[in-house]
């Protein structure tokens, strides 16, 4: 294979990766829909960080703002390695994390959860719950305003859940239409004991 055939090799891989992630970027982004969402501690056991990527000409800096935990920076999205790892240590069932994004040239601070939370009172992270098995994703907008691309650093995490409402499975509806038709029943009786 030629020097040219690698290297057209290698740009139409990239490319391949790039568009096959459905966001136009070589690394995920969360879904739309998600923005806004709290990220919720769902195990005790350790919450591990993995950095997916940025596309951001701003440098931003990952940490945890609440409950402080001393660690510091989690990643930099021009200086962490895309797939390094952080040990988050682990939390009790239910905590909200709130992760911050700083954006070093601006000085600007955007947070996970409600838009009332940043400055500019949109909702400057997307948060994904599930993107891979055990695993959530976090994308964040670091502009003030906007463009909301989600594109500027992305990390996933493992043992936590958003603040999305869960959908009952089809099973709970069941058990919950039977009591409601046995309360239904049993009153029926009742009342034509009573008359």
């Amino acid at each position: 294979m030629t020097k040219f055939s690698r290297l057209l090799a290698a740009i139409i891989a990239a490319s391949a990766v790039t568009f096959a992630s459905g966001t136009g970027f070589a690394f995920p982004i969360a879904a739309p829909g998600t923005d806004g969402l709290k990220v919720i501690v769902s195990s005790t056991s350790d919450i591990i960080a993995t950095y997916q990527g940025n596309s951001a000409a701003f440098s931003n800096d990952l940490l945890l703002d609440s409950p402080a935990n001393g660690l510091g920076i989690i990643f930099n999205n021009h200086t962490s390695p895309v797939g390094s790892t952080k040990n988050l240590g682990s939390f009790t069932v239910g905590t909200e994390l709130v992760f911050r994004l700083h954006v070093n040239d601006t000085g600007n601070d955007f947070f996970t959860g409600p838009a009332e939370r940043n400055p500019d009172l949109h909702t400057h992270a997307r948060v994904q719950e599930d993107w891979l098995p055990n695993e959530s994703l976090v994308s964040f907008e670091d502009l003030l305003n906007g463009p909301f691309d989600f594109n500027d650093l992305s990390f996933s995490f493992t043992n936590v859940r958003t603040s999305a409402p869960s959908v009952p499975e089809p099973g709970s509806l069941a058990l919950v239409a039977f009591g409601l038709i046995g309360l239904a029943t049993f009153g029926a009786l009742r009342q034509r004991r009573l008359s």
